[in-house]
C-alpha cells in the first residue's frame, strides 16, 4: 500500500492511498479516533471561520470535527444532516447526494425541529474533506429548505478540483493519485 505524508494543523500524518476507480485513487483521511488531530483542526478552522450562529455537518466523518469546533467555540448546539431518519425526529425533509467515496445515491435528512432552530440563523457548513462538492451542495440545500443562511463552507482538506473553488475555506490541499501512488497531474 502507498501512503501520502501530510502536515495538517501542525501534525504529521500518513494517508493511505485507496482505489476509487482503476484510474482514480484518493488519500484516505480519517479523523475518527484521532483526538489530537480533531482538536488541532477545529482550532485552526475556527481561526478562519466567519461569524455564525450554528454549525452543520453531514453524518458521519464530520461529526467529531463539528463537535470539537462547537466545544471550542462555546456553542451549545450544532446540527447533523443524517443518512437515515431517526425515530426521535419530529419530522424530516431530505435531499439526495452522491459522493466520491460511495457507490450509490444517498439521502441526507434534517429534523424539522432542527430546521426551526436554524430558520433565519447564520449557518456554517463544516466537513472533513470537500472533493466533488456533492455533499456540500446537499447540506446547503437542507439549510436553504430550513430557512437558514449559509455564511461559510469549511473543510479540513480540499481534494482534487475542490482546491480551485473560491467559496470554501480549508486548511490543506489533498491531491488525487494514480494507481502507483504518484500525484495525478
Amino acid at each position: 500500500m502507498h501512503y501520502y505524508p501530510m502536515t495538517i494543523a501542525g501534525l504529521d500524518r500518513k494517508l493511505p492511498i485507496c482505489r476509487v476507480t482503476d484510474d482514480l485513487y484518493i488519500g484516505a483521511f480519517v479523523i475518527f479516533g484521532d483526538a489530537p488531530l480533531t482538536v488541532a483542526c477545529a482550532r485552526d478552522l475556527l481561526r478562519l471561520a466567519p461569524e455564525y450562529d450554528y454549525l452543520i455537518t453531514a453524518e458521519a466523518k464530520g461529526i467529531p470535527l463539528a463537535h470539537e469546533m462547537a466545544q471550542q467555540h462555546g456553542d451549545a448546539h450544532y446540527f447533523i444532516a443524517r443518512k437515515h431518519p431517526k425515530l426521535y425526529m419530529t419530522g424530516v425533509f431530505q435531499v439526495n447526494v452522491r459522493s466520491i467515496t460511495t457507490d450509490a445515491e444517498q439521502h441526507l435528512y434534517l429534523d424539522t425541529a432542527d430546521a426551526e432552530m436554524m430558520r433565519g440563523k447564520r449557518i456554517l457548513i463544516v466537513d472533513d474533506v470537500i472533493s466533488t462538492g456533492e455533499s456540500l451542495a446537499a447540506i446547503e440545500a437542507l439549510v436553504n429548505q430550513a430557512g437558514g443562511n449559509v455564511v461559510g463552507r469549511m473543510a479540513i482538506l480540499a481534494e482534487g478540483k475542490a482546491q480551485t473553488r473560491d467559496d470554501i475555506i480549508y486548511l490543506e490541499k489533498l491531491p488525487v493519485f494514480n494507481a502507483d501512488g504518484t500525484v495525478k497531474g
